[in-house]
């Protein structure tokens, strides 16, 4: 009868050396928790806020600068279109100008001994000098004509754009 539960005993103490190698190991992998324990534990640093308070923060915010960012850049397109009609003025006036000094587009001055004969017949000095007076005449009245319409077209556009001011409110 010994024999039979010699077999029970050797399994025995091979599942209680199981149990000690298992015991050590876990000994040796639990030695050290405390300072791990430490290690890992949490601090907070910063306070988490819900996403819904966050979005309101962020629609408050974007509601607050909306409108003043609409303004600068309103600014800007007014100051731009102005700047663009200052050009265009600026070149219309250097255009006359050219005019009244009697260049042609290419720059080149025409020469004074031209105006001698005008139509095939030859004029006096007194002649040359009132058809001199009467070019430098018209000169200025086409001058003064194209700045009026220069000016009519300026005043048409701040109609346009006073009109269509109103017209962007209701638009809103």
């Amino acid at each position: 009868m010994g024999f039979p539960l010699a077999g029970c005993v050797a399994s025995l103490r091979n599942s209680m050396q199981l149990l000690d190698s298992s015991i050590n190991i876990l000994d040796e992998g639990v030695s050290d928790f405390p300072r791990l324990a430490k290690v890992l534990q949490t601090t907070r640093h910063f306070e988490l806020i819900s996403e819904s308070d966050l979005q309101i923060a962020q629609s408050a915010l974007l509601s607050e600068i909306r409108p003043e960012v609409d303004s600068l850049l309103k600014r800007v397109e007014n100051h731009l279109d102005k700047l663009e009609r200052r050009e265009q003025s600026l070149i219309a006036k250097c255009d006359l100008n050219d005019g009244r000094l009697g260049r042609d587009s290419t720059g080149v001055r025409p020469s004074s001994r031209t105006a001698q004969r005008v139509g095939g017949k030859t004029v006096s000095a007194q002649q040359e000098l009132r058809i001199k007076t009467l070019r430098a005449k018209k000169d200025r009245l086409s001058y003064a004509v194209e700045t009026l319409e220069l000016q009519a077209k300026q005043r048409e556009r701040q109609l346009r754009m006073s009109m269509a001011a109103p017209q962007q409110f209701y638009d809103d």
